[in-house]
């Protein structure tokens, strides 16, 4: 995975392109152009951060429907949408559907440098949060079965001998797999603890839906 960000333009109109291709490059930023949102698909891409600056109205498919076809291709790329004046109904749907923000054409350069670096931005941070996610997926995975029931139990703020009446386990037995826990993930406090289950979407059971 590249720590560059890419710029990935989606705009059918060459001279656009080149233009934009300038624009972005001149503040070092790295670029990638497609012709269309079929091009896009189909191109490989690095796993990098970036964002997508894409055209309201593309042949064969239009900016909305490519947008809804990203989501569903699992390509989280924040969206900039470019569009002309009478497709501001259309942009303010697109909108809603989760683009950063759309540029009227003619658009001021600073405008969409302002828009890109807010969408990378945007794309590091879900980056950064999805790795944290799965570092600390990876240390619950280190718990023993009934190390993951206890931290469970606590983290639902339950008392070591409630938690032992619970597992049918002795309070001195509770609080060695506690601290077992808490040293596995971690943890400096009870109150990093429970903030690590919320994270996990930990059940009281002491599984997690999250997946690595």
């Amino acid at each position: 995975m590249s720590d560059t960000a890419i710029v990935h333009i989606v705009e059918d109109d060459e001279s656009l392109r080149a233009s934009l291709d300038s624009l972005l490059r001149s503040v070092g930023l790295a670029t990638r152009m497609y012709g269309s949102a079929r091009a896009f698909m189909d191109a490989d891409r690095p796993d990098a951060p970036g964002c997508l600056v894409l055209d309201i109205r593309l042949p064969g498919m239009s900016g909305l429907d490519f947008q809804a076809q990203l989501a569903d291709s699992g390509v989280h790329l924040p969206v900039i949408l470019m569009t002309g004046f009478g497709d501001i109904p259309m942009s303010v749907r697109g909108m809603k559907a989760g683009a950063v923000d759309f540029l009227t054409k003619p658009f001021r350069d600073q405008d969409m440098l302002d828009a890109v670096a807010t969408a990378i931005e945007r794309d590091q941070a879900r980056r950064a949060a999805e790795d944290g996610a799965a570092d600390l997926l990876g240390l619950f995975q280190t718990l023993s079965p009934r190390e993951r029931q206890v931290m469970a139990l606590v983290t639902a703020g339950k008392m070591n001998k409630q938690v032992a009446g619970d597992l049918n386990l002795s309070e001195i037995t509770v609080k060695i797999h506690r601290g077992h826990a808490m040293r596995k993930m971690g943890a400096r406090s009870l109150a990093d603890l429970v903030r690590m289950a919320e994270a996990l979407r930990l059940r009281s059971d002491g599984s997690t839906d999250r997946q690595t």
